[in-house]
């Protein structure tokens, strides 16, 4: 029993680096007042009638610190590249010269940044209520195990155990989140 209990907490390790890795995933895509590649990950084109990683149909580079350049593969892409940045919402307008989109990243104020540093706790905040939310399901894991005969002293450890992981990631969550409130303030 106490290895069913030591595999629940396993997978619960597996979710908390998932959240992780989201928390980080999303955080890239925050605008920080200078240009980065991220920032048009998951950005879907209309390719042939599917939509298509913006990745699978162009060429994604930061010539300089405030310019994405976007150099699709297909001249004809170009159009449909323009449409998704629209659509994407990104409050940045597509400059398309025939070969290339340029984005120009144009500096924040002082009341962006702001708003960015709460967009990006905001996102801290939902990757710690995912993690708790897996603490909660272990616990209630080890509790269902006690009633059915695992020694409560046990249960008790596995519970600090569990704890202490939550602990050390939310620690985790708070390191990446002042790392991006610094990188976000930064003029």
């Amino acid at each position: 029993m106490i290895e069913e209990i030591d595999g629940q907490i396993q997978l619960s390790i597996d979710s908390f680096e998932k959240a992780l890795e989201h928390l980080v995933f999303e955080l890239n895509k925050i605008r920080a007042g200078k240009a980065s590649p991220a920032m048009v990950n998951g950005l879907m084109v209309e390719y042939y009638g599917s939509p298509t990683p913006l990745s699978q149909v162009a060429n994604v580079s930061t010539p300089d610190a405030r310019t994405i350049s976007i150099q699709p593969w297909e001249k004809k892409m170009l159009a449909s590249i323009e449409k998704a940045i629209f659509e994407a919402n990104m409050g940045i307008t597509p400059m398309n010269d025939g070969e290339v989109v340029r984005l120009v990243i144009p500096p924040m104020s002082e009341e962006r940044r702001v708003t960015m540093v709460k967009q990006s706790k905001s996102a801290g905040e939902e990757s710690k209520i995912a993690i708790r939310s897996q603490r909660h399901k272990v616990i209630d894991f080890v509790k269902k195990k006690v009633k059915e005969g695992v020694a409560e002293d046990t249960g008790k450890k596995k519970e600090e155990e569990i704890q202490k992981i939550v602990d050390t990631y939310i620690q985790k969550i708070e390191k990446i989140l002042d790392a991006k409130e610094k990188e976000i303030m930064t003029v």
